[in-house]
């Protein structure tokens, strides 16, 4: 007999909860007329709902009944009007819902697994700047690592990456990829919070080079007490989203149109990793 796979599964409960919700949205007049309540400060009547989303007042009221029933939205009578206002607590549990379905809220690994047996990966050296100055070129060329055009020097890397947080990967001695990590700030309050950036030569990509580099990033920084790792990954580099997701980083959203790099506009992930004491 064949064992079932221990996969996560969303608790029946949960799911009929979720299900409730989505099909209240199934209405395209129940989504606009969610929408208007939400961005109308205070409340708004039915009577105004009823003017702005060109419907009649029974219909309003149906779709207002409807959504409150689920708890979307609250109701409370001023003289002769109803007042319509949204239930502040969906404005996080419905996108949460969404989340714990798609499997964004499920454990997270701590680190990438089944990394390669022939990758080392070392503390970076002085010696090491000409190998990663060259693999940052090649990861520009790919027109999806970064918005830079231009390889940046050494002097400015230097300074602006963590002394302790610059990792190399070696395969048969030579240096095949990199990994380090930047502070966002200089406030205090931000003294745990770093962004980081790996990148993989060209020749060796796909073989496990970014897992084991992720691996070394991650156990590091949770030893020495960086509580949030950071990155963006262009949209277009989903192999990037899955190399982080698989080290436990999760998504935070997309940001759109955040930058230009040779008169395109991109879009980027904003991928975030916690320790398990933040």
């Amino acid at each position: 007999m064949t064992l079932a796979p221990d996969l996560p599964v969303l608790a029946a409960t949960d799911a009929a909860t979720y299900a409730e919700w989505f099909a209240c949205l199934a209405e395209p007049t129940r989504v606009r007329l969610l929408h208007t309540v939400a961005t109308a400060p205070g409340g708004v009547t039915v009577g105004e709902l009823t003017e702005a989303l060109g419907i009649s007042q029974s219909t309003c009221s149906h779709h207002v009944r409807k959504l409150a029933d689920v708890g979307f939205v609250r109701l409370r009578r001023e003289k002769t009007a109803t007042i319509v206002t949204i239930n502040a607590a969906c404005c996080t549990g419905f996108p949460q819902a969404a989340d714990a379905v798609m499997g964004l809220l499920a454990p997270r690994p701590c680190c990438p697994s089944d990394l390669p047996a022939d990758v080392t990966v070392r503390a970076m050296t002085d010696e090491d700047w000409d190998d990663v100055l060259r693999i940052y070129g090649e990861g520009i060329d790919t027109g999806i690592a970064t918005f830079d055009t231009t390889v940046p020097s050494r002097d400015t890397l230097d300074a602006q990456w963590l002394p302790g947080h610059r990792w190399v990967a070696l395969l048969d001695g030579e240096v095949v990829g990199w990994t380090a990590a930047a502070p966002v700030s200089t406030k205090d309050h931000y003294a745990g919070v770093a962004e980081t950036s790996v990148y993989v030569d060209a020749r060796h990509r796909g073989r496990g080079v970014g897992k084991a580099l992720l691996h070394k990033q991650v156990t590091a920084a949770d030893r020495d007490g960086l509580w949030a790792l950071q990155t963006t990954v262009f949209t277009e580099n989903r192999p990037g989203i899955a190399l982080h997701h698989s080290a436990g980083y999760r998504t935070v959203g997309v940001r759109e149109r955040i930058a230009e790099r040779d008169g395109t506009w991109h879009d980027t992930v904003l991928l975030e990793r916690r320790t398990e004491r933040s």
